[in-house]
């Protein structure tokens, strides 16, 4: 899964409109344009030629607009600056954590938005898909792993039973 497919199912997730896609990246310390925005949201598929338009968005780009999606759904933290993206971690991971924060999740509701995505995890399992990756037991979150976890939020944030 590329980070443009997961700013893509966020954007679906939690009905993100182009200029608030602006302002998440601007608070995250990355100044990006409308047009940029959509070039960004552009579905390709591997069998098909990459549109001349298309601009691919690096970790670093990810990473800015996850610190941005925090700012933006908690509020800015006075006297403490956006964090600067630094685009190291893997982004499966980054999305999970970054998410967990920004929408003030506890361990148990990302299981349960797991299992809404059609996967069972736990507690430990979890733990080490959060740990700093220079921790000894950090383990590398998988392409299906995130799926499942976006689509768990998209059940939970645009699709809500009842």
């Amino acid at each position: 899964m590329t980070n443009n497919d997961i700013l893509i199912r966020l954007r679906y997730a939690f009905d993100i409109k182009d200029s608030d896609m602006v302002t998440i990246f601007k608070l995250g310390g990355s100044t990006v344009t409308k047009d940029e925005v959509q070039n960004m949201l552009i579905k390709v598929y591997e069998d098909e030629e990459v549109p001349a338009q298309f601009i691919a968005c690096n970790n670093k780009t990810l990473e800015a607009f996850l610190n941005g999606f925090i700012t933006f759904k908690r509020g800015a933290q006075p006297g403490k600056p956006v964090p600067e993206a630094t685009g190291k971690e893997a982004p499966n991971n980054m999305l999970l954590k970054k998410t967990k924060i920004a929408l003030v999740l506890t361990t148990e509701d990302v299981i349960e938005i797991l299992h809404d995505g059609g996967i069972n995890v736990s507690k430990g399992e979890l733990g080490a898909l959060l740990r700093n990756p220079t921790h000894r037991n950090y383990k590398e979150c998988g392409d299906s792993f995130a799926r499942n976890y976006l689509r768990g939020l998209t059940n939970r944030y645009r699709h809500p039973e009842g």
